[in-house]
C-alpha cells in the first residue's frame, strides 16, 4: 500500500513538472508550410475577435465624442498655459534689459 502510494506520489510531482515546463511544438505545427501557418493564425485571430465584447453604435459615439470633448479641453489648457508663461517670460526679460 505504501509503495503504490510513493508511487502516486511520483507520478503527480511529474505531472506537475511536465505541465510547468513551457511545451514543446507539436510534430503536425512543424509540418506545416509558410502558408497553412499563416491561414491557421487569421482563422485564430478571427476567433479570439469573435470572443471580444464590442461596444454598441451609441456607446462607440459616446466614447469617441467624449475623447475628442477632452483632447480639445485638454488642448485649450496647454495652449493657454504656454502663451501665458511665454507672456510672462517676455515681461520679465524686458524688465531686467
Amino acid at each position: 500500500m505504501r509503495r503504490l502510494q510513493a508511487k502516486e506520489e511520483e507520478r503527480a510531482k511529474k505531472k506537475r513538472a511536465d505541465t510547468s515546463r513551457p511545451q514543446k511544438k507539436s510534430k503536425k505545427t512543424q509540418d506545416l508550410s509558410f502558408f497553412q501557418r499563416t491561414v491557421k493564425y487569421f482563422r485564430e485571430v478571427r476567433q479570439e475577435l469573435k470572443k471580444v465584447a464590442w461596444p454598441s453604435r451609441e456607446e462607440l459615439i459616446t466614447y469617441s465624442v467624449v475623447v475628442f470633448g477632452m483632447t480639445t479641453i485638454l488642448t485649450l489648457v496647454v495652449f493657454g498655459l504656454d502663451w501665458a508663461f511665454n507672456k510672462l517670460v517676455v515681461n520679465v526679460l524686458n524688465a531686467i534689459t
